[in-house]
């Protein structure tokens, strides 16, 4: 649904991480090529997110918002 605020297990700020991190991998994929594991530990590494929890906070999150909208 919506990222969370913070994150679950270190109560680190993680919102305003996941819309950079987002941008970065947008980026990536209008370049024409997919993000490889290397381009997304970089991306971490730039926005200063080191932390494994948060790492997954990120990269577990599915944006649903836009197919619920239409239903509400």
């Amino acid at each position: 649904m919506i990222i969370p605020v913070r994150c679950f297990s270190c109560g680190r700020v993680i919102a305003s991480d996941y819309v950079k991190f987002k941008e970065k991998m947008d980026k990536i994929k209008k370049s024409g090529k997919n993000p490889t594991s290397e381009d997304v530990r970089k991306a971490f590494d730039d926005l200063g997110v080191d932390r494994y929890c948060c790492r997954r906070m990120i990269l577990s999150h599915a944006d649903l918002i836009d197919e619920i909208l239409p239903f509400s």
